[in-house]
């Protein structure tokens, strides 16, 4: 969830259909000949395009050595602001499976519902979606409630929960198996290793969170929603849904009051986008910042090379700003 794809204009929604007319009318050779990493460059292979990086994780992990993997988000965009080119829905149009997260990315959403792809995996219906809109950032759901019926759509952060993300891996794995039934067995063992190393997590997360001085936590991306209610926290999200936006002086006010009340010492910003936020809140409030990162890409900036590490990374950096015991 993020205001800046709340807000899209229409023009902008209707980039991917213009995009796939281009695709249509350049044809299709012409634009996978200069794409020397589309998908379809005769891989041999199980050809998979995911939507951005906690999808390449999965198809990864669980296809091993038969799939052939591309990603349409580059590391370090930030995933919500794609638009996708003509050059990138010629590779989806001939990939074999294309594994997304819908309404994280609505050029994406467009372009796959416009897509021949013979396996079409949405996340998000592998798992259950709540809408953490008016939870988080109470009064930042407030200011936000003008931009419109989207505003009561889900929260899309699932990834962030690993009890979730599990399920996700789950359906993709079984996805693999109906899609390339060769390697069905590998798959499955794929996923069965996968599921273990995400349940450990979850017991890492469990356990680290259980005793802490503080349960509220102050970020500037209401990305941690499924998180927070997993393991019984807080989430206080600066601004809401978009984590560049300036918050309104009484939004600081009451933030200082809440870091006051809940012995919150921390802000946490995230690694793609500007800590200025971040930094202002909390030198008005004389808190410290840190990062807290939603893994929607991996960069030389992250506390990690994959998700696992990165989520440890988060465990710790919540263990300190929450003083668990």
């Amino acid at each position: 969830m993020n205001v800046r794809r709340r807000t899209r204009s229409r023009a902008q929604r209707l980039i991917p259909a213009a995009a796939v007319a281009a695709a249509t009318v350049l044809g299709t050779g012409t634009l996978s000949a200069c794409s020397s990493d589309s998908a379809a460059a005769g891989t041999g292979k199980f050809d998979v395009v995911a939507s951005f990086y906690p999808m390449q994780f999965l198809a990864e992990r669980i296809g091993g050595d038969h799939v052939h993997v591309t990603t349409l988000t580059s590391p370090g965009q930030e995933p919500h602001d794609l638009e996708i080119s003509p050059r990138q829905i010629a590779a989806l149009q001939e990939s074999d499976a294309v594994l997304y997260l819908k309404n994280l990315q609505p050029s994406v959403d467009d372009a796959v519902a416009q897509s021949p792809v013979g396996t079409k995996i949405d996340a998000a219906s592998l798992t259950t979606l709540e809408d953490h809109g008016n939870e988080v950032g109470g009064h930042a759901a407030e200011h936000d409630s003008h931009e419109g019926e989207e505003s009561a759509g889900k929260d899309p952060h699932i990834w962030l929960d690993p009890v979730r993300y599990a399920q996700v891996a789950e359906g993709v794995g079984k996805a693999f198996e109906k899609a390339d039934p060769k390697h069905a067995a590998d798959y499955r063992k794929n996923t069965a290793a996968l599921v273990k190393q995400l349940d450990a997590l979850d017991t890492r997360f469990k356990d680290g969170l259980a005793h802490t001085r503080s349960k509220v936590f102050i970020t500037t991306h209401a990305a941690f929603g499924y998180l927070a209610e997993r393991y019984g926290l807080t989430e206080e999200a600066i601004n809401g849904l978009d984590p560049e936006s300036e918050p309104s002086a009484a939004r600081v006010r009451d933030l200082e009051k809440t870091a006051e009340a809940d012995g919150v010492s921390t802000v946490f910003y995230e690694t793609l986008v500007s800590d200025k936020t971040a930094r202002t809140v909390a030198n008005d409030a004389g808190l410290k910042t840190d990062v807290l990162d939603p893994i929607e890409g991996i960069t030389d900036k992250s506390r990690g090379k994959d998700y696992i590490a990165v989520q440890d990374a988060n465990l710790k950096a919540l263990q300190q700003a929450l003083g668990a015991r």
